[in-house]
């Protein structure tokens, strides 16, 4: 088989395959959405918790607070 009829066949077969995987599977199934809105949600509780805790709010406040009582030259 010559060097160019193998580049071709190697180049087809991976055209092939590429588009079988493309268009194999466009989207997510419900078990998917299921698993990400799970995923969602329990990242917002983490994050709501983390957030609302004692340390952070009074970490921000002080932030806040110090950037409102700067002086502008």
């Amino acid at each position: 088989m010559s060097p160019h009829r193998r580049y071709r066949q190697t180049r087809d077969w991976i055209t092939g395959q590429t588009l079988r995987l493309i268009s194999e599977d466009d989207a997510m199934s419900t078990a998917e959405y299921a698993i990400g809105t799970v995923a969602a949600a329990a990242f917002g509780a983490i994050l709501y918790t983390v957030v609302t805790g004692g340390d952070i709010v009074s970490a921000l406040t002080g932030i806040i607070n110090k950037a409102l009582s700067t002086s502008v030259s």
